[in-house]
């Protein structure tokens, strides 16, 4: 028998979660867009607000984050009451699926949805459940096919990260309207923002028809507070007041509540970054598409870029080449997507160099490929 501390059963089966890589040795500069953060930073009023909290930093925040809940509410209409903070939308997930899922149970998700939803069904001691998806999007009918009486918690990204898939609201309807009451509908919407199709919904009005419905969303986006790491969920009473029975106390930092508060109240800020996305998500999907490389059409602040399995040419081969460059993308292959590099919407510098970066790692690959 091991002499050491022995996890109970399944914990050691769990692949952690690795986040992209955010350095590029040996380049003269680096643009970091691994991790879907946006280039405008923070707004400045959450700077301001961070900085002048500090000075409390010796007493305790206040439990609930009350005055970040009622902030939320006031923005989007909602009651407070039913409002959860979280350590990054990534904990109100957690609080679910440890509330919800024991053993036997299971927790769905599409194939290609964030690796997390895995990971907290997996700790709560549950089983998680794949979905497959139809051309890198979910499907509400594979969805409900996974269901059964086991299923407690039913995970929808939208938009989905990696991918940028998104689903309608009618089809997110759908799926509400035919999970059983006992399974609950968790909205992972935490590229809400950056949406501007009209037959989308984040998941409020939603939340607000059913018992058994869950949206999340993030400051770590849009919001640009990745590093303080801070989110919230928006549903039924009956469940938020269940998630803040296991809700560790004091789980948002003082500092990370009043940069919330301000961030929220900075309409100008938030308008700059949807322009910003709006202009150059479908330049970088137009300019790399024309160099023969297929692009997911994507609703987020990043895309999903496929390289060909031509030896010089993959994923593999480009992410090497484009590190050495300074340009630091994702890859996707622990989602399933081995052949693909994830790539947020830089700044306007960023999003050139990655584009003229591309052209040459193809130029040289055919070339390489041709003199053989």
């Amino acid at each position: 028998m091991s002499n050491l501390p022995i996890p109970r059963p399944g914990v050691l089966s769990i692949d952690a979660y690795v986040p992209g890589k955010s350095a590029a040795p040996g380049a003269t500069r680096a643009f970091k867009l691994s991790a879907n953060e946006t280039p405008l930073g923070p707004s400045p009023r959450a700077i301001v607000a961070a900085r002048d909290i500090l000075e409390e930093s010796a007493l305790y925040p206040e439990g609930s984050s009350r005055n970040l809940r009622e902030a939320i509410g006031a923005q989007f209409n909602l009651d407070p009451a039913r409002i959860i903070a979280g350590a990054g939308s990534d904990e109100v997930l957690e609080l679910l699926a440890l509330a919800y899922i024991g053993p036997q149970d299971e927790g769905v998700y599409s194939q290609y949805g964030f690796l997390e939803y895995k990971i907290v069904t997996l700790s709560a001691g549950g089983r998680p459940v794949v979905a497959p998806e139809k051309n890198y999007s979910a499907d509400v009918d594979s969805l409900l096919s996974c269901v059964n009486e086991k299923t407690k918690l039913v995970f929808l990204a939208n938009p989905n990260n990696p991918t940028g898939s998104y689903l309608p609201e009618e089809e997110v309807r759908r799926l509400a309207a035919s999970l059983p009451k006992q399974t609950i509908l968790v909205i992972d919407a935490a590229y809400a923002e950056y949406v501007t199709r009209t037959d989308y919904s984040a998941g409020i009005n939603i939340v607000d028809e059913y018992t058994n419905v869950v949206m999340t969303r993030t400051f770590s986006k849009i919001y640009g507070l990745a590093g303080l790491r801070l989110g919230w969920g928006y549903g039924p009473s009956a469940i938020i007041e269940t998630l803040n029975r296991i809700r560790p106390p004091f789980n948002i930092s003082s500092i990370a509540s009043a940069a919330g508060i301000a961030a929220l109240a900075d309409a100008e800020h938030i308008q700059k970054a949807i322009e910003h996305n709006t202009r150059w998500l479908p330049w970088l999907t137009n300019e790399i598409s024309a160099l023969g490389l297929e692009v997911l059409p994507s609703v987020a602040n990043f895309i999903a870029i496929r390289f060909p399995s031509t030896p010089g040419l993959t994923a593999v081969d480009a992410d090497q080449f484009l590190t050495k460059k300074g340009l630091i993308l994702r890859a996707i292959g622990t989602y399933g997507m081995p052949d693909f590099l994830r790539l947020t919407v830089g700044g306007q510098e960023a999003n050139h160099a990655v584009v003229s970066a591309l052209k040459e790692f193809m130029q040289k690959g055919k070339n390489s490929f041709k003199n053989e």
